[in-house]
């Protein structure tokens, strides 16, 4: 199947599958989502909805924000990890976002990823959610997915966002990008993918799945 043929394959497949293209995390406005997808880096949705309710009602805003203490924000801030970069980035985009944008997140990648701790994952979650603006969300699921499927021959991020820039329209860029997520979390899981349960596996390449499935299976005769 050629690689375009299955990219649509791809997306008219998984799209039913996962309908509610809403971020995971929770938020009511842009600088709320925003400071959410920070202290999502190396940590799980789930924990970083766990810490942002207490943080949001001391600082729900990047006036409030910006005059914060450090060591409270990082003590708010503290079971996400790497706590101490997060809260700095926290306050200086606050700051940046006052100085530069008047207070408003700002609605462009160019914008976005000046502020500190904003790469363009980021950046494309606060574009496709909050202004409804096409923007493909490249994650590490979505990376691993990608080189499955042999759409690309990298898991490098931004590599893969511009494969998957020419192989689907931009008004498919925050459908695929959310079930790309979606499936790679559910079923085409990075240490033992469900191929059997896949609706992708009678058209997918499997690129790498064997080399998996025969790492898992030296481990457990070595366990034996």
């Amino acid at each position: 199947m050629h690689r375009e043929t299955m990219a649509q394959f791809v997306y008219n497949t998984l799209a039913p599958l996962y309908p509610d293209i809403r971020p995971a995390l929770y938020f009511t406005n842009p600088f709320q989502l925003l400071v959410a997808t920070v202290l999502s880096a190396q940590c799980t949705d789930e924990r970083v909805n766990q810490v942002t309710p207490a943080l949001f009602e001391r600082f729900p805003s990047p006036e409030l924000m910006a005059k914060a203490d450090k060591v409270e924000v990082e003590s708010l801030i503290y079971s996400t990890g790497f706590y101490h970069d997060k809260a700095r980035a926290l306050l200086d985009l606050s700051r940046s976002i006052l100085r530069d944008y008047g207070g408003h997140v700002p609605d462009t990648m160019e914008e976005l990823t000046r502020l500190r701790g904003v790469g363009r994952k980021t950046a494309s979650v606060i574009l496709s959610a909050c202004y409804n603006k096409p923007a493909l969300i490249v994650d590490t699921h979505v990376s691993r997915i990608c080189l499955r499927l042999g759409f690309t021959t990298t898991r490098d991020p931004d590599k893969v966002e511009a494969a998957l820039a020419l192989l689907y329209q931009e008004n498919q860029w925050i459908t695929i990008g959310h079930c790309l997520n979606q499936h790679g979390r559910r079923v085409c899981t990075a240490r033992k993918p469900q191929c059997t349960a896949c609706p992708l596996s009678s058209n997918c390449p499997k690129v790498g799945i064997e080399v998996i499935s025969r790492a898992i299976s030296d481990c457990s005769g070595q366990v034996r």
